[in-house]
């Protein structure tokens, strides 16, 4: 039976309370999946708090929680397209899930099904050159066109040349803040933050009112490569936070992509690198699309089985959904019923993490494997 307005809210008030007690999002997690609800987790009491993990000031910011934090957080929720989705949310991304240390909930405005979008992360320095923006707005409006999702950070630079460039070609965007989603930075990106709540999405795991500092846009990298199936990065120098998104993408298992550069630009020094470390090169936006459409395909496939019509049936995925897919065929030989790591699946099938990633997903969506701790294995036959 559907929620009430009134369970809905209540249940809304709770998740702002736990967000609002600065507890670290690993212990929310589990607060959620042991109780089901946020709810129920509050209703639990300090000694259950303290058994998932929440610290004495946590505790007691729960019990004693800053009514204005959680005033503004209501507020702007009550503002037309926008929600807060929680851990045990069943429209929380699917994709995110997988990541290491995923947030415990996320502040959405605009068009939250951009969520479970199949999406190319494309970032890069924020002092770019003319030349890098003309690049990132070429490769983001050509990806948008090809009904990828552009998610980027909404930051100065390729950020915003990738944005205004998938909204100006009518397709899909989303940005992931390191601030509140009701902060725009650099200030000056206010209009894009507003466009982009109303014809695209904008995502935040911070509070309403949340300023920006610097240790909130490393975790925001996270956010941006967990949604994505790949990091496409434009223009970066050798200590530029792209490089982190893509070390976050690479160790979630999602492709890298990176332009080349003139050896005499230091804007072009981080992307030589991350070639050097096992990025793929491109040049094309048709080349991103060569590796990224096949795997964008399964995901959208999955999703479509998620959402609509279950998959009938214990058959095995090779006589089902994909039979006449090699990969899902080696990879269906490489897993067994006992759990298996990505390294071992790599060896075993041939196949890069990346590939398995997605293909995993699609497999656990559609009920055929079972993930935990990062290993998977078969469900039934």
């Amino acid at each position: 039976m559907p929620a009430s307005t009134a369970q809905r809210h209540d249940e809304q008030h709770a998740l702002l309370r736990l967000l609002a007690s600065g507890a670290a999002a690993g212990g929310l997690r589990r607060l959620l999946d042991s109780h089901g609800s946020a709810a129920a987790a509050l209703a639990a009491g300090a000694r259950d708090w303290a058994s998932h993990g929440l610290g004495a000031d946590a505790r007691a910011a729960i019990r004693n929680p800053g009514r204005e934090a959680i005033a503004r957080g209501e507020c702007w929720l009550d503002a037309p397209g926008r929600q807060l989705i929680g851990w045990r949310d069943p429209d929380y991304p699917p994709l995110l899930r997988r990541i290491s240390g995923p947030p415990a909930m996320l502040f959405v405005a605009g068009d939250a099904g951009l969520l479970w979008r199949p999406a190319v992360a494309v970032v890069g320095s924020r002092a770019a050159t003319a030349g890098g923006c003309a690049n990132a707005a070429s490769f983001a409006a050509a990806l948008a066109a090809a009904g990828l999702c552009v998610t980027s950070g909404l930051a100065a630079g390729i950020d915003a040349a990738a944005h205004n460039a998938a909204l100006d070609a009518g397709g899909a965007t989303l940005a992931v803040l390191g601030t509140g989603p009701d902060i725009a930075y650099p200030p000056r990106h206010r209009p894009l933050l507003e466009r982009m709540a109303t014809h695209g999405a904008v995502v935040s795991e911070h509070l309403p009112g949340t300023q920006p500092l610097k240790q909130h846009f490393p975790s925001r990298n996270r956010i941006l490569a967990g949604l994505s199936l790949g990091t496409l990065v434009i223009e970066a120098a050798d200590r530029s936070g792209a490089l982190i998104t893509a070390r976050l993408a690479a160790d979630a298992g999602r492709e890298v992509f990176a332009l080349p550069g003139s050896i005499h630009n230091p804007m072009a020094r981080g992307c030589h690198r991350l070639i050097r470390e096992g990025a793929t090169l491109v040049e094309s936006a048709d080349e991103v699309l060569a590796l990224l459409g096949p795997l964008a395909a399964d995901l959208a496939r999955a999703l479509r089985g998620e959402l609509g019509t279950p998959i009938a049936g214990v058959e095995p995925i090779l006589e089902t959904t994909l039979p006449s897919d090699p990969d899902y065929n080696r990879l269906w030989q490489a897993l067994g019923h006992d759990p298996t790591g990505m390294d071992e699946l790599v060896e075993r099938s041939g196949l890069t993490a990346a590939a398995l990633s997605s293909m995993l997903l699609a497999l656990e969506l559609e009920g055929r494997v079972a993930a935990e701790h990062g290993r998977y294995c078969r469900i039934g036959v």
